[in-house]
């Protein structure tokens, strides 16, 4: 769901050139489309500068693999990405079962306070990492009905994510391809169809590889990336990450602006009359 609007453009001072662009989950409502994962870095200190450099306010957590307080013999992350200036969005990444997702979601809500906005992810198997559907929709029901509010992490099957958003997820994510793969968007078609239909955001989770990838997913009028791996996989993930940053506002502005229709015959681009020899 892309709300089509004329933002105020600026600038000035580094800022976004997208002002009041915002997109709302739930009940929260967001200036960054860019959503960024936690894993893969080197250490504390290049997760927290990189996040810095993305300007992203939704930060992605694994709780199965991250302490965000359950160890208090290990490094806490929230040390590095504090909930007063992010908004953490703990998600279910290695469960593969609905079971094991919803007793996850239930931790992290303990372990932050309350906190109900979730991403739920569970796998179908360890060596492509796809999406069991199945379970993913019985533990969204589960989820939603004590009072998660669920973004989901899904196939791209367009009547998958009617269903998912019809159950009351307030965010639907499909894959633009395998986790980690770097592959980049592989099927646009049923991407668009998925965006065509919903009412709810729709994020693209998964396959991000580069700058081209996100700006692609945001042209094509998804209201947000989310990605882990092609930032922190990077040569230089702090560099990479401000490069996401812009690629995602180059994309919106692009889906804004409306682009040019394709033609198959060439049109010249300056007039064809008036020429100073005739």
């Amino acid at each position: 769901m892309s709300q089509v609007l004329t933002p105020t453009l600026s600038l000035t001072n580094h800022q976004s050139p997208l002002v009041n662009d915002t997109f709302t989950v739930g009940s929260r409502t967001f200036s960054s489309r860019l959503l960024v994962g936690t894993g893969k870095y080197k250490d504390m200190n290049e997760t927290g500068a990189a996040i810095a450099a993305s300007g992203a306010e939704i930060v992605t957590v694994a709780i199965r693999r991250t302490n965000i307080g359950q160890n208090c013999d290990e490094p806490n992350l929230l040390d590095v990405i504090s909930p007063d200036k992010y908004t953490i969005l703990p998600n279910t990444a290695g469960c593969f079962d609905a079971d094991s997702a919803i007793r996850t979601c239930k931790l992290a809500r303990e372990l932050l306070g309350g906190h109900n906005l979730v991403k739920l992810e569970v796998l179908g198997d360890e060596k492509s990492l796809y999406p069991n559907v199945m379970e993913t929709l019985k533990a969204a029901k589960v989820l939603i009905d004590d009072g998660f509010e669920v973004m989901v992490y899904t196939s791209d099957d367009p009547i998958v994510a009617q269903e998912l958003e019809s159950m009351g997820c307030v965010a639907i994510m499909p894959l633009g391809s395998l986790i980690g793969s770097g592959l980049g968007l592989l099927n646009r078609h049923t991407l668009s169809l998925i965006i065509e239909n919903a009412k709810v955001p729709v994020l693209v989770d998964a396959g991000v590889g580069t700058a081209s990838d996100a700006a692609i997913a945001m042209e094509l009028g998804c209201d947000g990336v989310l990605m882990n791996s092609a930032i922190a996989n990077a040569q230089n993930p702090v560099m990479m990450a401000q490069a996401m940053k812009h690629a995602v506002w180059a994309g919106r502005e692009a889906f804004l602006a409306g682009r040019m229709p394709m033609r198959k015959m060439a049109t010249a681009s300056s007039p064809q009359t008036g020429y100073f020899f005739q």
